[in-house]
């Protein structure tokens, strides 16, 4: 059995050990990395959240000429998905091997993928580069890809201009180069509340409730049967469900609030614009019919998370270079979403590619295969080698 190098085991213990779940701060990780890069005479930039309480990194490895523009971006999250009432056997922050596997959570989802990169910064710093690597590491992933849209304007902004991006969201290793957008949405219903022996003096939030999740199945089963598909994708066309209801206080007592949360991800062909608007459009009907019977009456729809999907073409020079720095080549495309849409929509040619499998993410006793380890660091040894020549 092949052995991930003593260095990127260190560096990926020390990225497990700094609890990142997305509903805490990333700075701990984030200001550790600045650190690492300093040392190596590397300077980052980070973007901040309105909060200042999570940040993204954007740092520049320049070609040995000093160019610091074209060349290819390694990205990824520092988030993980919390742990909260899974049942694990081994400490979740503490990353632990047993056999042929590293487990932790977000050894795979996808700080094996950063670990080995932070591993490699002697490397990449000392190699001769004809072009720039660009390090771009992102928060907020996991709860709808929200860190990475101001990452990606920073790029664009700053001119970086790179000719292509890996991801390394946990793909065996394969060159992913499609999936699906992702889109998720709360739509709220204020009503009247009244006695339930009484309704012609209240108005059901959960009646018109019902009826635009009812709109969500119509507008789903159209897709199925006549939207656009692709059979690389396990399910070939666009995907769409009510996924949480919140609504009601007693039964003797009509509701007057009702709030729906619903998902689409649909095929990058997909004008999503367009296909928001169709539910935007049904959440204005619903509200003016609820109006006519009592003016105080609303409906909210609020947009709570969206990321593009991604289509690389096969003849686009990402797809031959990751060949070429040892990416196992494949016509899949995953169901999963990341980050990659918002790269590739910014003009930025990307392939999805990192180590480990997402059957383990998010689940409790994540890991990652040593081998798939082993995998990451040749694919970053050869890249370093392809941009050196």
């Amino acid at each position: 059995m092949a052995a991930p190098s003593e260095a990127s085991m260190k560096e990926i213990r020390e990225l497990i050990a700094v609890d990142t779940t997305s509903r805490d701060t990333n700075l701990p990780l984030i200001e550790n990395v600045v650190e690492k890069l300093q040392a190596y005479g590397v300077e980052s930039s980070l973007i901040h959240n309105s909060e200042g309480t999570k940040a993204n990194l954007l740092a520049t490895i320049p070609a040995h000429d000093g160019t610091r523009t074209g060349g290819i971006v390694l990205s990824g999250h520092t988030d993980v998905v919390p742990v909260d009432g899974q049942k694990w056997s081994s400490e979740p922050f503490n990353a632990e091997v047993r056999g042929d596997k590293l487990y932790g959570r977000g050894t795979c989802d996808m700080k094996g993928f950063l670990g080995v990169i932070l591993a490699k910064l002697d490397k990449l710093t000392e190699a001769k580069l004809a072009e720039p690597i660009h390090l771009a590491l992102s928060y907020d992933e996991e709860v709808g890809c929200v860190g990475a849209v101001s990452l990606v304007e920073k790029i664009v902004a700053d001119k970086l201009a790179p000719r292509g991006c890996f991801v390394g969201e946990p793909s065996s290793m394969r060159a992913i180069r499609g999936h699906k957008s992702m889109n998720v949405f709360k739509v709220q219903f204020n009503g009247v509340a009244a006695h339930s022996s009484l309704p012609s003096e209240g108005v059901n939030a959960i009646s018109y409730a019902l009826r635009f999740a009812n709109f969500v199945e119509q507008v789903s089963a159209e897709l199925r049967t006549s939207g656009p598909s692709d059979d690389a994708f396990i399910e070939p066309t666009a995907t769409m469900n009510v996924n949480k209801f919140d609504a009601g206080i007693a039964v003797n007592t009509i509701p007057s609030q009702a709030v729906v949360f619903f998902e689409y991800r649909s095929l990058a062909v997909v004008d999503r614009e367009a296909l928001t608007n169709r539910f935007r459009e049904e959440a204005t009907k619903l509200e003016a019919q609820m109006q006519k019977k009592n003016p105080a009456c609303s409906v909210s729809l609020e947009q709570q998370a969206g990321a593009p999907g991604l289509n690389t073409e096969l003849d686009e020079d990402i797809v031959a270079f990751a060949a070429a720095c040892g990416a196992h080549a494949t016509d899949e495309k995953v169901t999963y979403g990341t980050e990659a849409g918002l790269f590739q929509a910014a003009g930025i040619p990307t392939v999805v590619c990192g180590p480990g499998d997402i059957a383990q993410a998010h689940a409790p006793d994540e890991y990652v295969l040593l081998d798939q380890l082993v995998e990451c660091e040749d694919f970053v040894d050869s890249l370093i080698a392809q941009l050196s020549r």
